[in-house]
């Protein structure tokens, strides 16, 4: 049986051309996940495990949805081939088994391009950002409060007002009053 996992991961992306690629090469059950390959849990990449028997196919679209680096990479394909399953990988057109010292080889050359692929796109982001810096331009979130209704919430607080109550009347948590009250 071959047995599809596929893998976005953020909310904002969606599954479906992985999914059509995987029905497309008859996987009959397909296992997903919403969250970042960096998680060591993925729940969806688990069940699709365990749900494996001797003989089955795990397929995945690209290496990159399946593991966090070469490392796991390796160590999800030699616990599968344990379990006598096999691996395939639709875009690197890669079948993986211990059966075949070629598809190893090939194998561990893709991951190391998957791993070197995706090394290249944090370096840029991180170029990117110090570039961004350099403008004046610190990303992140925008400050909930300016200096003044800081100083406005230090009024309220010093003249007694109960956190809790200054933090509803704002709409915002306690942690944040202190944050900003601290922080000022």
């Amino acid at each position: 049986m071959n047995i599809g996992y596929a893998r976005v991961s953020t909310g904002l992306q969606n599954l479906d051309l992985q999914k059509d690629s995987l029905k497309k090469y008859d996987c009959e059950k397909i296992f997903t996940d919403h969250l970042s390959g960096s998680k060591k849990d993925r729940p969806g990449l688990k069940s699709a495990i365990e749900f494996s028997r001797s003989g089955d196919t795990i397929v995945v679209w690209r290496l990159d949805r399946l593991g966090r680096n070469m490392e796991d990479l390796i160590s999800i394909v030699n616990s599968l081939n344990d379990k006598r399953v096999s691996f395939h990988s639709l875009q690197e057109n890669i079948t993986m088994d211990k059966s075949s010292s070629t598809g190893q080889l090939m194998f561990h050359l893709f991951a190391a391009f998957a791993e070197f692929e995706r090394n290249l796109i944090l370096e840029r982001s991180a170029a990117g950002r110090e570039a961004a810096r350099a403008r004046g331009r610190l990303g992140g979130r925008s400050e909930k409060f300016s200096e003044q209704d800081v100083k406005l919430l230090k009024t309220l607080v010093e003249s007694g007002t109960p956190i809790k109550s200054i933090a509803d009347s704002w709409g915002v948590s306690r942690t944040t009053i202190y944050r900003y009250i601290n922080k000022f």
